[in-house]
């Protein structure tokens, strides 16, 4: 499975950026079946650990990290494999490395699933740096 993203950028704080990510499909290689995944956001901050801040499992389902719910939207678009994360009233503390990651899922969900799981494909990520 490969990921790419784009669409950061610089902006003022206050300001809004759309980031997009394409990916292949999440098939299964021996029944030639398409699995369910986890589709995320994460981001970088310099020296730390990537953080998941959105996601979305393939039933629809999306959880957002407290720092940015409600100023962060994340959307999907299944006919082009593509998602997007809509930032607005954007603060410099979101400047950061912004990544996309994906992994297959086999069964049901539960509730957490997606913002726990251990995401296997990840995109090259983009930088996102908002100034004061």
């Amino acid at each position: 499975v490969q990921l790419a993203e784009s669409g950061g950028g610089s902006v003022q704080s206050g300001g809004s950026l759309r980031l997009s990510c394409t990916h292949s499909e999440f098939t299964h290689s021996s029944e030639f079946t398409t699995t369910g995944y986890c589709l995320g956001w994460f981001r970088q901050f310099p020296g730390l650990a990537r953080e998941w801040i959105a996601v979305i499992d393939s039933n629809g389902a999306t959880s957002y990290r407290g720092s940015v719910k409600g100023r962060f939207t994340f959307s999907q678009e299944k006919a082009k494999n593509t998602i997007y994360l809509r930032m607005d009233n954007l603060k410099p503390e979101d400047t950061a490395i912004y990544y996309c990651a994906g992994d297959a899922w086999y069964g049901a969900f539960v509730p957490g699933d997606c913002e726990r799981t251990n995401y296997a494909y990840w995109g090259q990520g983009t930088q996102v740096t908002v100034s004061s």
